[in-house]
């Protein structure tokens, strides 16, 4: 019997411990599902990125890895839910069944626990450098950030004119942060 696993995050953006992710679960099921989560948010300081735009990086990060088998992965926007116990059905309504959830957010591995699902934390690649937030302080304050993500990610961002974004988006939010 055929076996399905969620990958639940954000990606903001997608970064290379997601991806060490993925391949982690691409070990343990025979189809794996990555759910976008808050895919209604964009041009905000914790989720600078459309949905589009992180389908589209997760889509190009994949397909350019010769071991990932692109037809065993579906990428699923969700949009958030305001009561936290009602999120994991909207889930449940926006992908096929499933066996297992992969995740490294305490609380949605939680929220799935509580209503007897099995879920399994992914071990963290590099955990200190390979966070979104991480990644997203770096375009803030213009270090070096390319090598954390995917090559493909990268151009996916530039092509979006997503570290202007970030910059901009961090001006308006952080008092005393300036441009360089």
């Amino acid at each position: 019997m055929l076996t399905t696993g969620l990958f639940i995050g954000r990606f903001q953006p997608f970064h290379k411990g997601h991806f060490a992710t993925v391949k982690f679960a691409l070990g343990k099921v025979d189809l794996l599902a990555i759910v976008v989560g808050s895919a209604q948010k964009s041009h905000e300081p914790r989720n600078p990125f459309t949905a589009g735009e992180r389908v589209t990086m997760i889509k190009r990060a994949l397909d350019a890895d010769s071991e990932i088998d692109i037809k065993r992965i579906l990428i699923i926007p969700v949009p958030d839910v305001d009561v936290h116990s009602m999120w994991t059905r909207q889930v449940d309504m926006l992908v096929p069944r499933y066996d297992v959830v992969f995740a490294n957010d305490p609380f949605t591995l939680l929220l799935f626990r509580e209503r007897g699902i099995k879920t399994e934390e992914a071990p963290l690649f590099k955990r200190e450098e390979m966070s979104a937030t991480e990644v997203r302080r770096r375009m803030a304050s213009g270090e070096k950030w390319q090598e954390l993500v995917p090559k493909p990610v990268a151009e996916t961002i530039k092509e979006v004119g997503g570290v202007e974004r970030v910059k901009s988006i961090a001006e308006k939010h952080m008092p005393g942060h300036r441009r360089e």
